[in-house]
């Protein structure tokens, strides 16, 4: 009864709070302002590059929790907390959209506020980008400013949108990371081969990390930040978009193996929750998916991620004469086999094995780039339901699938790993 008492701002704000834990954030302030641990040096590279494009004197990546704002990355100036009351950034970070204020003694949000006025500080231009994550969340803002009155030209508002959109990535790498690393302990125990496989995947994670921070660094020493930085703007954004796609991939692999929940799963249901899922995929590839009126035994969560990496898959690897076509099938017999067929490039037959395997790629000309993880996941999914996948020929071209998820049971029964049944109110 006291939960319904509670406004909807009151609500936002805790979930907000929520996210905020989640990420781990605010992380490196005291300790930063201390001098024992330095803000990580992407974050630190961001901002420095932020302060170069745009010409202010000073740059920070702030936090804003419920009643302070925390500086976790700063050039110019040095880390510090102060109350959200005093933060300009806490103004306007829940905005959406960028803020400049090219004299912010004539703005009426911030002309009264003590880094304005001279009690703390005296900024006169301003202008922030607030930090979103993914789910919508306003964590904080990327923020420049100085002393002298400034403006900011279209490329240059850009570039610091650009900027903190990477800053989300970094956030988004570190808790990823961070799960990854959970999950990898709690699957080394019972997976033989996951040392070996860690390993491999770490590998192709410091890659694209080294390209983040050298291209930050290039764009640090370019005293033209008009010409050359907006390559290596698009450079980052690359490198930490790969960056992301592999560990969340791996993360996802990694997870995948242990106890299970079998419900009664209507396929169409799931594959239209899955198109939802890649609907700019689908809509810029024209593909079209139909899926069988049946019901699969499975786990709901575990069959949505193997139906979406094989109708992704069956997307990306279309030949560029058709359009992608993708029937989703089943046969829910003694044992229950899931089927996706498509009309795509197809897999030679030496490959068919091998694809299954963690981080093993083709290289054929045309190909997306990719992490080598999908098809691996679908066969870790069809083995902790009890199964297997196996790939043939599409008959006319293209790739077939089949996905043995074992036998059906009754609703709720466990799943080989030996989960217990759902229990019911």
């Amino acid at each position: 009864m006291q939960d319904a008492l509670i406004d909807q701002p009151r609500l936002e704000e805790l979930s907000r709070q929520a996210v905020l834990r989640a990420y781990g954030l605010p992380s490196h302030a005291g300790e930063a302002t201390s001098g024992e641990v330095s803000p990580p040096p992407e974050l630190l590279n961001l901002v420095r590059l932020a302060v170069q494009i745009t010409g202010m004197a000073s740059g920070a990546i702030n936090i804003i929790t419920a009643d302070e704002q925390h500086t976790i990355a700063a050039h110019g100036i040095k880390p510090e907390v102060c109350s959200r009351e005093d933060s300009m950034c806490s103004k306007v970070f829940q905005s959406g959209e960028i803020t400049v204020v090219p004299d912010a003694t004539r703005d009426h949000r911030f002309v009264n506020n003590p880094f304005v006025n001279g009690v703390k500080f005296s900024i006169r231009s301003y202008a922030s980008v607030p930090l979103v994550s993914p789910a919508g969340s306003a964590l904080g803002s990327l923020c420049v400013f100085t002393s002298d009155r400034q403006d900011l030209d279209p490329e240059r508002r850009e570039g610091l949108e650009i900027l903190a959109s990477q800053v989300i990535e970094v956030l988004e790498l570190q808790l990823r990371t961070r799960q990854l690393a959970d999950a990898l302990a709690t699957v080394r125990r019972s997976n033989e081969d996951l040392a070996g496989f860690a390993a491999r995947v770490s590998h192709d994670l410091k890659n694209p990390l080294t390209a983040i921070l050298g291209y930050a660094e290039l764009g640090e020493q370019d005293d033209s930040v008009s010409g050359p930085a907006a390559g290596y703007l698009r450079i980052i954004r690359g490198s930490a978009g790969r960056m992301l796609e592999t560990v969340q991939e791996v993360l996802g692999f990694s997870r995948v193996g242990g106890s299970i929940t079998r419900e009664r799963v209507p396929l169409a249901a799931a594959v239209s929750a899955v198109r939802q899922d890649i609907l700019p995929l689908v809509r810029d590839s024209g593909a079209g998916i139909t899926a069988a009126d049946a019901e699969l035994d499975a786990d709901p969560t575990l069959l949505r991620a193997l139906l979406q990496n094989l109708i992704a898959n069956a997307i990306k690897y279309s030949r560029p004469d058709a359009a992608p076509r993708i029937a989703v099938l089943a046969e829910t017999g003694d044992t229950q086999v899931l089927t996706v067929v498509d009309n795509g490039k197809g897999i030679a037959t030496e490959d068919r094995t091998r694809v299954l395997e963690p981080l093993v790629r083709l290289s054929r000309e045309g190909d997306p780039p990719g992490t080598g993880i999908g098809l691996a996941t679908c066969a870790r999914i069809a083995a902790a339901h009890g199964g297997s996948v196996s790939i043939t020929d599409t008959p006319g071209g293209g790739t077939t699938v089949r996905v043995d998820l074992g036998p059906a049971g009754p609703l709720g029964a466990s799943g080989p790993a030996g989960t217990a049944p759902r229990g019911r109110a």
